[in-house]
């Protein structure tokens, strides 16, 4: 065990020494796990269990033979001659001989039991072994391990378990049998999708990209949300300008909403009509004003220029995604067409060679193929 381990940390070293541009692949499989799920394999292995039970049985029954020799040798010793009682003796330890070698011919390292079990479990171990390169072969694998065997996994993660992958297989292995190759096909086509969708690889990597497109999401909602706040505090200012202007000009006072400082600085300097204002003052007002009004116009125009854009992009993706599905309709239409015709070929073809093979002439002028089908068929 010791000198397995060395050789296989040997292989890990240079494994990972000659493949620095990527990770290392590994996969296990639990083959008793297997064997229990494949249905020929459980049928065999109880029948051969019905079997060892019937050899242990054969061997109670001749261990208890033995046991009624010696106690019936014990109880009769002392009557016996010594003639008698080697005789007994001999007979007891042939019967115990053969017993032990019975016992090993059935149950030993190469006994009836072993041989029959390797026997009936190797043609399943072949197709899994094939199975496992595949698999190896298509998702890079550079380790599959077996959980039963002698090697000892300490931790194991179950995205790296591909036993359920193999029993599909062996299952569908036994039906491919009874399938047309049409169907064949098809099912050869749902296992390659089914083992590409199953690879924990490719699972991590659109968890990943699921996570980096809700993250994406979010953020555009935050800018969103942040340029409605904006545009919301731009409209109240320029709102509460447009007041404080009209106050001016109609020479009232607009509501106070300035911070408590400003409202604190204002209460000392002494109060003064708005007709008593200097031209200076009132212009700098003004302009202030305009500039203000200026500012909020350019946001609001930026703001529903981004929503414009927004939006654009979004037909422009749902346009596409409608041209597509119109491009795969029609390649589909296409294909059914196409089918059709092959079939009414095929038809016509048929009908044809009747008619040479001495169908009678009052056959119905509609099993006659069409001048474009005979063209074809030319």
């Amino acid at each position: 065990m010791k000198r397995y381990l060395v050789v296989l940390l040997t292989v890990f070293v240079s494994l990972m020494a000659n493949a620095q541009g990527r990770g290392i692949k590994i996969a296990y499989i639990d083959m008793e796990y297997i064997l229990d799920k494949v249905p020929d394999y459980a049928e065999a292995k109880s029948q051969l269990e019905q079997k060892a039970a019937k050899w242990k049985q054969e061997m109670d029954v001749k261990r208890n033979d033995i046991t009624k020799l010696k106690e019936s040798l014990q109880a009769e010793k002392a009557l016996l001659t010594k003639e008698l009682i080697e005789e007994r003796e001999e007979e007891i330890a042939f019967q115990e001989k053969e017993l032990i070698d019975y016992q090993e011919k059935r149950f030993g390292p190469k006994g009836d039991l072993i041989t029959q079990k390797s026997v009936m479990v190797k043609p399943i171990q072949d197709q899994v072994f094939n199975i496992v390169q595949d698999l190896a072969e298509v998702r890079k694998y550079d380790f599959v391990f077996d959980k039963s065997s002698d090697l000892t996994l300490l931790f194991a993660a179950n995205k790296y378990d591909i036993s359920d992958l193999i029993v599909k297989r062996l299952s569908r292995t036994a039906k491919r049998e009874k399938l047309s190759s049409k169907e064949v096909k098809k099912l050869e086509e749902q296992e390659k999708q089914e083992e590409e969708d199953s690879d924990p690889d490719k699972i991590d990597k659109a968890k990943k990209l699921e996570a980096k497109k809700e993250a994406r999401q979010k953020a555009i909602d935050d800018r969103k949300a942040a340029a409605d706040a904006k545009r919301a505090a731009a409209l109240e200012k320029r709102d509460q300008l447009r007041a404080e202007n009209a106050a001016k000009r109609n020479g009232t006072t607009a509501p106070k909403t300035t911070p408590a400082k400003t409202e604190g600085k204002a209460a000392d300097t002494p109060p003064t009509d708005g007709d008593d204002d200097t031209p200076a003052t009132a212009a700098t007002a003004n302009k202030s004003a305009k500039t203000e009004e200026a500012k909020t116009e350019a946001s609001e125009k930026n703001a529903e220029a981004a929503a414009k854009r927004q939006k654009a992009a979004e037909d422009a993706k749902a346009e596409r995604e409608r041209k597509l599905e119109e491009r795969r309709k029609a390649i589909e239409d296409r294909k059914k067409q196409v089918q059709e015709q092959r079939e009414a070929a095929q038809k016509a073809r048929e009908e044809k060679l009747k008619a040479k093979n001495g169908t009678p002439a009052t056959t119905e002028p509609e099993a006659t193929p069409s001048p474009t089908n005979t063209q074809g068929e030319d």
